[in-house]
């Protein structure tokens, strides 16, 4: 069971990143990673956010949704769940991280469809996970989005004062490094045959 538990971890956290191997959640790492602490903002807030809201998701499929013949209702109850914890997220930063609520600025309420989160709850029902399972899969996933946000902040403040072509700045340099970094996460997948 541990060792199930590590792989489910590791599967989600590098083998599977949602965002580079998965291509899930682009538009808060695209906007977001610019500078560390806005990236490091936004990961503590995806992984609050994906965390909640794959437990309380969970719950409502297996003991709601499931018995009284609603699964249907998934997609919205989903998003209904996502969008009251961003709320939350918001008005906390708003109140103690002022200048982190203004740093992340649009990309905050994003967290509300950013596809990633609602990806999370979805895979945890479709691979059939115990709330244990969830929890890990949920925390290797963000884990994961954190890691490769946070590389990629990094990389921009280099790129930034590295000496680019005009024609390169920008969008396109960030492109090709996210390109980049997928193709060298892309030598993990069959590591412990754990593509899924």
């Amino acid at each position: 069971m541990e060792q199930n538990l590590f792989l489910i971890f590791l599967a989600a956290f590098i083998v599977n990143n949602i965002i580079l191997m998965r291509f899930i959640g682009l538009c808060p790492f695209f906007g977001v990673s610019g500078k560390l602490d806005t990236a490091l903002g936004m990961g503590s807030a995806v992984l609050f956010v994906m965390l909640l809201s794959s437990w309380i998701s969970w719950v409502i499929y297996h003991f709601i949704l499931t018995p009284f013949g609603l699964v249907f209702l998934r997609t919205a109850t989903f998003i209904l769940v996502i969008a009251s914890l961003v709320q939350f997220v918001e008005m906390f930063l708003r109140k103690n991280f002022p200048h982190l609520y203004t740093a992340l600025g649009i990309y905050l309420p994003l967290i509300t469809t950013n596809c990633a989160i609602l990806a999370v709850s979805f895979l945890n029902i479709d691979y059939e996970h115990n709330i244990i399972q969830a929890t890990i899969f949920s925390v290797g996933t963000a884990f994961g989005f954190i890691l490769v946000i946070l590389l990629m902040a990094a990389i921009r403040e280099r790129i930034e004062l590295a000496p680019i072509p005009v024609s390169f700045r920008g969008n396109p340099i960030t492109f090709i490094t996210a390109s980049l970094m997928a193709l060298a996460f892309l030598g993990f997948i069959g590591f412990l045959g754990l593509a899924i």
